[in-house]
């Protein structure tokens, strides 16, 4: 039996984490007291291999008062937890687990110290543990894969909105990561923002320092109330322990059920302005043909960010930089539709939850997304440069602004572009919001074009004690000069719990639907989705979960006429180590209107197609220094053979290296023709400190048998200022021969200037 410390005071419940303790010795009493608790409880699995039944959370109260200091009193961030400032601090030292065993105690020991000043809020973490020789570490970098090693993560959501957030992971090297939590649904890694995080084992586990400035944030500095959470990971035990959230169905970018801290007041937001400004010094090589402009070019640009009040930044750039943007991932597209490559730029990536639309709706299925900002600085897949632009982003009240123009530069005979959106929302019924987007502009500058669209995201995370429903509908008109007008439309039910998980979906696109700031790539269709799912938790020194499920797709023309369906059946197994194996039977129909071509020119004859498939996939635990994701497809497609292999290596060995080499392999035999696809590809890093690094990337596929390499060498010398060097190289490679394209290098120097 597991007995938890509930206490009454001022007729409120109060828990041990929302206790304050007056020093740190008191932080260290009562572990002797804890430790019988704890062998019963670590000693349970090998007891028991029934079916694990999660704890039900108690009706606790998850909120803390901030505990302010003077800036003259504001702890050194050197990882060094001796600071006298700490004995004042508010403290968390309850953190039950979310995985594997959820609402149970923590296997070790984690306390939490939070302060403010007028200018940074500050965290000191001690993550206890009684095998420190055994704390996974393998990053020290910043951005880097934090996720793969014991960590600690800290969300904030300063507008109290329960739905987005700021997330900030730290490491026990020093490795730190920040992003956006978007719509509870994942999380952005590319953005980046000021702040400073410093951690280090010790004797019995591992500590960290952070400080988070108030100007990385928009938010109305006359509400004191923010959301906020913590997870601290132990990546050997594959454990996930909580603060606030212990249902293991919420997942670590879902700040629904978040906790409160209270009374942050007085603090500096100086005038609201930040001024990032850079210095570049660019070489551009182009090898078949000399260039007589290959010498050395300059530019300099800048992005800077004010706060015009409440919780809204208005943001402008000129002559962006996108240099240290990663090269995408390598793709060769077997399908008759385009395929869907991500967002990762900045200054796009900046307050990108204002941008976000419909939900559920397009998640993990772009077709008919709204706004798109990667078709900014495109036109028909050619890069343009931008020459300015500006935006509005954040909330007011209960509304979400998301506001943006940008203007590019001319490109051939294409005249300089001003692309734009508007994005507003507004809370209700506490979970959920309703709103509306516009678009307008095509970067091609060949139509006059424009989206208008509204949705309903409604979201209950309590409708049955923690049970989650979601429901989202949505609905988008499109206004093209070469086109007409056009809509497209969709509602998605979602039951995301456990045991049992459902979800439904409907989407229509119609024939004429053409956002030119948006994405599709199949109009014209109706889209029928349903998913079913069981998942049983168990208690045994093997086996964790096991999960069963059933996925169907029916795609209909407009006219009701099936064109393409997708059946899935699948298990899925996960040891207590996390490692992961899952089997997958596919069926698949299509109903192919015209011939089209595989690559290499291998056609697809119109007609009807029907096949299945089996897939298995290994993907083993990131609690090692290696690992393995493998998924293997055979043996049809389109009434030939097929088989599909992609397979990636990751080596961590410690903090300062890391190579994770990639093969994917498809081979493909109809009756018209035989193709196979080979994609090679490899990323690393080397981490001299967490604040300085060396990354790199390095692609070829057989078809275009083009070759990428990508360096970028960043060192923050000062938080916020940074120098920046990155490399590439582009060839081709016909044969055994390497024939260079072009070469490129560009040399950075950035300031961040705060007032």
């Amino acid at each position: 039996m597991v007995w938890f410390l509930k206490v009454r005071l001022g007729g409120k419940p109060v828990t041990r984490a929302s206790m304050r303790v007056p020093n740190v010795a008191r932080d260290l009493c009562g572990s002797a007291k804890r430790t019988a608790s704890l062998a019963a409880l670590i000693s349970a699995p090998f007891i028991s291999s029934v079916a694990a039944q999660p704890v039900p959370p108690d009706a606790m109260n998850y909120t803390l008062h901030a505990v302010r200091i003077e800036s003259s009193e504001a702890p050194a961030i050197d990882a060094d937890l001796s600071d006298p400032v700490w004995a004042k601090a508010a403290v968390l030292d309850d953190f039950p687990q979310s995985e594997p065993d959820a609402g149970r105690p923590a296997t070790e020991r984690t306390v939490v110290r939070i302060l403010y000043d007028e200018n940074n809020l500050y965290f000191a973490v001690y993550c206890y543990d009684r095998d420190p020789d055994k704390i996974q570490v393998r990053s020290m970098t910043r951005d880097g894969p934090v996720f793969a090693e014991d960590q600690f993560r800290i969300m904030l959501d300063p507008n109290l909105t329960r739905r987005n957030a700021y997330s900030f992971e730290v490491g026990p090297a020093g490795g730190r990561e920040d992003s956006l939590i978007q719509n509870n649904a994942g999380d952005l890694p590319r953005w980046n923002t000021i702040w400073q995080a410093r951690s280090r084992v010790v004797a019995d586990g591992w500590v960290a320092e952070v400080a988070i400035p108030f100007r990385d944030f928009s938010f109305d500095p006359t509400k004191g109330d923010w959301g906020f959470d913590f997870i601290r990971t132990i990546r050997r035990k594959a454990e996930r322990d909580r603060w606030a959230s212990h249902t293991p169905t919420i997942a670590a970018t879902d700040v629904s059920q978040e906790g409160t801290l209270t009374g942050i007041t007085g603090t500096n937001v100086g005038i609201g302005l930040d001024l990032k400004v850079y210095g570049r010094l660019a070489f551009k090589h182009d090898w078949p043909q000399p260039n007589p402009n290959d010498a050395p070019s300059g530019t300099a640009g800048f992005n800077a960010y004010y706060k015009l009040g409440q919780a809204l930044t208005l943001t402008g750039t000129m002559n962006p930089d996108f240099s240290d943007a990663p090269l995408d991932d390598r793709l060769v597209n077997t399908t008759r539709f385009s395929l869907f490559i991500p967002e990762s730029r900045d200054f796009f990536l900046q307050d990108a939850p204002s941008f976000e639309f419909g939900g559920l709706g397009f998640d993990n299925a772009p077709n008919s997304q709204p706004f798109f900002s990667r078709n900014i600085g495109l036109i028909r897949g050619t890069p343009v440069t931008i020459l300015g632009g500006g935006k509005v982003s954040g909330d007011y009240d209960d509304f979400g602004i998301g506001a943006l123009s940008v203007y590019t530069n001319p490109k051939g005979t294409t005249a300089g572009q001003l692309l734009s959106a508007l994005r507003v929302t507004d809370r209700v019924l506490g979970e959920s919001k309703v709103g509306f987007i516009v678009t307008n502009g095509d970067p091609t500058g060949l139509t006059r074009n424009t989206l208008a669209g509204a949705d309903f995201q409604y979201r209950n995370s309590h409708l049955t004690g923690d049970d989650i429903f979601q429901t989202d509908v949505y609905y988008e008109r499109s206004f093209s000069s070469a086109l007409g007008e056009d809509d497209a439309f969709g509602t998605v039910i979602n039951y995301p719990n456990e045991p049992w998980a459902a979800q439904l979906v409907f989407r229509q696109v119609g024939r004429n639907f053409a956002p030119a700031l948006g994405f599709v790539n199949r109009p014209g269709i109706r889209d029928y989705e349903a998913t079913v799912s069981e998942k049983t938790r168990y208690r045994n020194p093997f086996l964790r979960w096991l999960q069963f499920g059933a996925q169907g797709t029916l795609i209909t023309g407009l006219d009701n006429r099936l064109q393409s369906s997708f059946f899935r059946l699948w298990g899925e197994v996960e040891s207590q180590q996390a490692d992961a194996y899952d089997f997958n039977v596919y069926h698949y129909y299509e109903n192919v209107p015209a011939t089209f071509l595989l690559p290499k020119d291998v056609p697809v004859p119109a007609g009807e197609y029907e096949w299945n498939n089996f897939a298995p996939t290994i993907n083993t635990t990131r609690g090692r220094w290696y690992s393995v994701n493998w998924q293997i497809e055979c043996c049809s497609f389109y009434n030939g053979k097929y088989f599909k292999s992609d397979f990636t290596l990751t080596l961590r060995p410690n903090q300062y290296f890391e190579i994770t080499p990639r093969y994917v392999a498809t081979f493909i035999d109809l009756p018209t023709g035989y193709v196979a696809i080979h994609i090679l590809s490899a990323s690393g890093g080397v981490n001299f400190t967490p604040d300085m690094q060396i990354v790199a990337q390095v692609q070829f596929d057989n078809i275009s048998r083009s070759f990428g390499f990508s360096a970028r060498y960043r060192w923050e010398y000062r938080p916020g200022d940074e120098i920046f060097v990155a490399v590439g190289q582009s060839a081709l490679i016909p044969g055994t021969t390497f024939e260079p394209q072009t070469t490129q290098v560009s040399i950075r120097l950035g300031n961040t200037f705060r007032f």
